[in-house]
């Protein structure tokens, strides 16, 4: 198992589901694709997180969820795609905002997110038209709003703990955390008891740094009485290809085909780059002149 994994399990008879998840590897590479400042790494890993931890309740390994913020911060609309075999990416408006990243020693996470605006999210499922729901954010700290989703639009009543550490340097120390929810027919007892002990945890990133698992953040919740059902790793993951590149440049018609042969005829081809990954592809003059016989 790498360190970049998550667990799922049950307790209380079923009654109640959790997840824990160390992200840290996950989260550094979308810091390094996407060269974000810190305030923003925390921003859009928390989100990355959350996708995950969302996407460990997909049936299939091909199901997806979407999660977009778009929020009144600088940072602009932050995206996270997960799949149901442990695979993210994610995407962010605007990597290096001019901001002040930190609020009373604290990276100010709903500063650059913003406290007005909208969270969706979408689920695909493959039954040819994705499920969404969109709510408002509560606060822009992400790990609440995402919270207050499940809440609202699922009518789950959800402790959602997520978080990153980012160190001076920039590079991600933790990032991680846990999501339980409570299912129709806990007993007001047991409610109770899980929501005292997870008020008094540490910060999820406090336990990671401490070397803590993802089994051990729910032993901390549970003690001995919940059942691991997967161990799972997590990856970053963009399914692009050359392949998906050349399609997309035939979405865009003959006349974009015909100026991009033209201006791409000194270089060889012409250059698309993946939004999500940073992936650069270069499509060759003999590849672009075949798209464009397509359209003849």
């Amino acid at each position: 198992m790498s360190s970049d994994y998550l667990v799922r399990a049950t307790a209380h008879g079923g009654l109640v589901r959790a997840f824990a998840i160390d992200a840290t590897r996950v989260v550094e590479e979308l810091k390094r694709r996407h060269d974000t400042i810190p305030v923003v790494t925390a921003a859009i890993g928390r989100l990355s997180t959350g996708a995950l931890l969302f996407g460990a309740m997909l049936k299939e390994s091909d199901h997806l969820v979407t999660l977009q913020i778009q929020g009144d911060g600088p940072a602009g609309t932050l995206l996270a795609t997960a799949n149901g075999s442990g695979g993210v990416r994610g995407l962010v408006g605007n990597p290096q905002p001019d901001i002040d990243q930190v609020r009373n020693g604290k990276l100010d996470v709903s500063g650059a997110v913003g406290t007005n605006g909208t969270l969706t999210v979408t689920k695909d499922v493959g039954l040819g038209k994705p499920s969404t729901g969109t709510v408002e954010i509560v606060s822009g700290e992400v790990g609440e709003d995402l919270a207050h989703y499940l809440l609202r639009s699922e009518q789950i009543p959800s402790a959602l703990g997520i978080g990153v550490f980012v160190n001076a340097d920039g590079s991600v120390e933790a990032a991680g955390g846990y999501l339980v929810q409570l299912l129709p027919g806990v007993n007001d007892a047991d409610a109770e008891r899980i929501e005292n002990v997870i008020r008094d945890l540490p910060h999820p990133t406090a336990m990671l740094r401490a070397g803590e698992s993802p089994e051990q953040i729910l032993d901390r919740i549970f003690g001995t009485d919940h059942q691991v059902l997967e161990q799972r790793d997590v990856r970053f993951h963009c399914p692009c290809s050359l392949d998906r590149a050349e399609r997309a440049i035939m979405m865009l018609g003959a006349d974009a085909v015909a100026e991009m042969i033209e201006e791409g005829t000194a270089r060889g081809g012409a250059e698309v780059i993946c939004e999500f990954c940073t992936e650069r592809y270069l499509v060759s003059l003999e590849s672009l002149a075949r798209i464009r016989e397509s359209f003849e």
